[in-house]
């Protein structure tokens, strides 16, 4: 029987059982697009990667990312985390790997940058698509969605909005860390909502956060997506970098390198640490990247 090697992470946190969990199957030639989908719902992550060889060879890897439910085009925490497990065995496909890989994945090529070593290992992604954004359908019911009075929805840096560097979401600003906290998804204010959403192929998945007055450029943020099987996600690196994006965009300010510090998963006591640094050259945004560590957890093997 084939047997294929797994190691699991926690992502954007160096303590063993915070951050994102993630599964890392290395090697996965043989196996088809439904037994990918099978191990990531048997594992139960937020997301799992599948690492297959390039298709170009200049390139580390091909990355398939797939939650539960599906396949997406993009995440953050699934490349933050393959990448440093990668970095601890030293090689992907009998080629050494070093501080710089690239991985060819749906949404695009992501470069990502390796720094430090060991535990302190840090890898910055680089968003593989440029921010983009777009108004949030006014019919849907955000605040009905997360279990919120539409009173806990701030108004002052933006209106409900979607925005994307390779995965959309809907971001809302709420008044304080008390109605953050009292969030909780609403699955069928969700299942009505997401016939608005307008993103076929991936359900409606919603940001909310809200700045901390007493430490500048840092945001406590939430993310729910229930209808992709996450109710909610301690740590979302592609939903951090188009926050990161789009405040930035919003920033008066017509150019400059722009760093915001995301603390998730609080609430879900699995605290993570994103860090976002978008650069902005002539009111636009043009780089995108999400830095971040992890700690290892486990390692084994799958027989199928």
């Amino acid at each position: 029987m084939p047997t294929y090697q797994f190691h699991t992470v926690d992502v954007f946190t160096t303590t063993r059982f915070g951050g994102n969990p993630l599964a890392v199957i290395l090697d996965a030639r043989g196996l088809s697009t439904g037994q990918m989908q099978a191990i990531a719902r048997e594992f139960n992550y937020s997301e799992s990667t599948f690492v297959l060889p390039p298709t170009d060879p200049a390139h580390t890897a091909q990355v398939r990312i797939f939650t539960p439910t599906q396949e997406v085009p993009f995440a953050g925490h699934p490349n933050v985390g393959t990448a440093c497990v990668l970095a601890s065995i030293g090689s992907c496909f009998d080629k050494p790997v070093g501080s710089t890989m690239m991985f060819e994945e749906v949404a695009g090529l992501v470069a990502i940058q390796i720094s430090g070593s060991g535990p302190g290992t840090r890898a910055t992604i680089t968003a593989p698509e440029p921010l983009s954004t777009r108004p949030l359908n006014p019919e849907i019911d955000l605040s009905a969605c997360v279990g919120l009075n539409p009173a806990d929805i701030a108004s002052e840096i933006h209106q409900p909005i979607v925005a994307s560097v390779g995965l959309q979401f809907a971001f809302a600003q709420v008044t304080n860390l008390d109605a953050l906290a009292r969030a909780i998804p609403d699955a069928a204010a969700f299942t009505r909502a997401n016939s608005l959403w307008g993103n076929p192929g991936l359900g409606l998945s919603i940001m909310l956060y809200t700045p901390l007055a007493d430490t500048p450029h840092t945001v406590r943020a939430r993310m729910f997506a229930p209808l992709d099987g996450v109710p909610e996600d301690p740590a979302t690196g592609s939903a951090s970098g188009a926050l990161g994006g789009l405040l930035a965009h919003l920033n008066p300010s017509p150019g400059g390198e722009f760093n915001l510090t995301i603390h998730q998963g609080v609430e879900m006591g699995r605290p993570s640490l994103i860090e976002v640094t978008s650069i902005k050259r002539q009111g636009r945004i043009d780089t995108v990247q999400i830095t971040g560590q992890s700690v290892a957890v486990t390692n084994g093997t799958l027989t199928l």
